[in-house]
């Protein structure tokens, strides 16, 4: 992670006791996945008492409301992301993304417990969505963030010296390399046997038939896809007539 600013912005959270899970760039970096990102994306729990210590720690962070929704409950319930831009001291310039809600990802709550906890120096303890909620998240239309799966699943193989079941059925439900999906299913096949119902796919790299494996893990990503744009439509009209309203038709 990036020293500074973005361990300001940490730390003002903690210190205003801001709910949150550190999401996007800057926790895919913690897992080992990216090597550089400024902007800082959070998801928070949608309660009245934590929305008021989110602003409480934008005002300090004299973080401005750049485009739309405006930071209202009601937004942030539909699945709207807010955006700001910093302006205090030492983080200008800095954006921050705050959601409540994830396609296809659970609830703040469930997150919270799955999550991963950092402590740093100064007492500063940074919570982090788990790498599999990570991963969820990142099932996006964009091309980046599906080159960030492939990157976080692949690091987390390599890191995880003894992985538990739920581990190992977790990479063979998401692995996005070929190579690696059937060097996972001949290591652990009676595993990959159990998740076939959960991915088809495992069907045919059980069975040898490896001709068109890269095909049929691109045809996932492309379901995903299609899933996310259908996800935003609604959101993004609504966005739209925010626009209309505020600015008219200009």
């Amino acid at each position: 992670m990036t020293r500074n600013p973005i361990l300001k912005v940490l730390s003002i959270f903690q210190k205003c006791g801001v709910k949150n899970l550190l999401i996007g760039g800057q926790a895919c970096i913690i897992y080992g996945a990216a090597e550089f990102s400024r902007d800082s994306d959070f998801v928070i729990l949608c309660e009245k008492e934590n929305l008021f210590r989110l602003k409480k720690a934008l005002k300090l962070l004299k973080a401005k409301n750049i485009y739309l929704p405006p930071l209202k409950k009601e937004y942030l319930e539909r699945g709207h992301a807010c955006h700001f831009r910093c302006f205090a001291k030492g983080i200008e310039g800095l954006r921050i993304d705050v959601m409540v809600k994830m396609r296809g990802c659970d609830e703040f709550l469930k997150l919270w417990e799955r999550k991963f906890v950092l402590k740093l120096r100064n007492d500063l303890v940074v919570n982090v969505i788990s790498v599999e909620d990570l991963v969820q998240s990142k099932k996006t239309q964009r091309d980046k963030d599906w080159l960030m799966i492939k990157k976080l699943i692949e690091n987390d193989i390599l890191l995880t010296a003894r992985p538990n079941v739920n581990k190992i059925k977790w990479w063979l439900c998401e692995c996005r390399t070929a190579q690696t999906l059937i060097d996972l299913s001949r290591k652990y096949r009676k595993f990959a046997v159990e998740c076939v119902k959960t991915r088809p796919l495992l069907k045919s790299v059980l069975k040898n038939n490896l001709n068109n494996l890269e095909k049929l893990i691109l045809k996932e990503e492309l379901i995903e896809r299609k899933k996310d744009k259908h996800y935003w439509q609604p959101l993004l009209k609504e966005l739209e007539s925010l626009r209309h309203a505020r600015f008219g038709h200009a």
